[in-house]
């Protein structure tokens, strides 16, 4: 029985990563913004729930993924709508 239930786990694990995949975006810059999001609140949940205080390098490294999720949602791009145009 364990196994079954290991299956479909895998299964249901699968189709959370690929099932993103189909939406009509920009899936790959979506996906890189969420990894620098996600590492920011891992280091919040560790400070909150843990105790554990994220030394300089741990801020360093989140520091850096934040830029570099700024610079890849947010960087104008030839032949995109710019993010912040008032055309409707």
């Amino acid at each position: 029985m364990s196994w079954i239930v290991g299956a479909v786990g895998g299964f249901i694990l699968f189709l959370y990563g690929i099932v993103p995949t189909f939406q009509p975006s920009h899936f790959h810059r979506i996906y890189a913004a969420y990894g620098g999001i996600f590492i920011v609140m891992a280091l919040l949940w560790g400070l909150i729930f843990e105790g554990i205080v994220p030394d300089s390098f741990d801020l360093i490294g989140a520091l850096i993924a934040s830029v570099g999720v700024a610079i890849i949602y947010y960087a104008p791009r030839k032949g995109e709508e710019k993010l912040w145009s008032n055309s409707q």
